[in-house]
């Protein structure tokens, strides 16, 4: 996907995280300043997975965002429509039980998670509504939602740099990295597109999730999105 239009295709973009899986991980710490493993902890603490409790990680990508749920005892199941990243992520962590899966049609059964998570990959879903109605649906009553996903900064003067950033110096550094020169075009795109936090948090009303609110994190460049089924 060498300059990607924010019509997302399934398989366009899972192609073309495919490419940088061997080198994604490494690339969004350079980029992020190292700031992605605090908005992962973050992420791992608003889900607050007691041990033995089902977790379904959408968006897996290798497993990172994964292990901190096994660490902690919970049953997790990393899935994605990358099967590029799945298998790095296999070849790393060959005990997480890694299932490819579309976030808009996910080959689990109703009510079989305790909690749906998702990092970084709802803006990449070509429905997102359709997939916050299936994360609804394999969470039982009662179970929640964590969205850690890119958002709007709050502050105007900010709000510019970042944006420049973004479109300018983002794609620069991540294909002196990955070597691929158009997947970062794609992606920093689909971050300056995507819903304020108001705007999700309505997605998620309307998908029949119930008490959505969010958490600005780092001046709203990230915003944690929470939510819970109800009967």
């Amino acid at each position: 996907m060498s300059r990607a239009s924010l019509e997302k295709k399934p398989a366009e973009v899972a192609s073309m995280f495919d490419g940088i899986a061997a080198r994604y991980d490494l690339t969004n710490d350079l980029i992020s300043l190292g700031q992605d493993r605090r908005w992962r902890r973050l992420t791992v603490e608003a889900v607050a997975a007691m041990p033995g409790e089902r977790v379904l990680d959408l968006a897996a990508g290798t497993g990172t965002s994964s292990e901190p749920f096994a660490a902690d005892g919970a049953f997790v199941v990393p899935s994605d429509f990358s099967i590029g990243m799945l298998q790095v992520g296999k070849k790393r962590r060959p005990d997480l039980p890694f299932v490819a899966g579309d976030a808009t049609r996910l080959p689990f059964a109703d009510e079989s998670f305790d909690a749906v998570t998702i990092s970084f990959g709802l803006r990449n879903v070509v429905d997102t509504v359709a997939a916050l109605r299936e994360m609804r649906r394999v969470v039982r009553p009662g179970g929640r939602v964590v969205i850690c996903e890119f958002s709007t900064p709050t502050w105007a003067p900010f709000r510019t740099v970042y944006q420049e950033y973004l479109m300018r110096a983002l794609p620069v550094v991540a294909s002196a990295v990955t070597r691929d020169k158009g997947s970062y075009d794609y992606l920093a795109e689909s971050i300056r597109g995507w819903h304020t936090q108001v705007e999700l948090a309505r997605l998620m009303l309307e998908a029949g999730w119930e008490h959505a609110a969010y958490r600005n994190v780092t001046g709203g460049v990230v915003a944690l999105h929470r939510a819970v089924r109800g009967s």
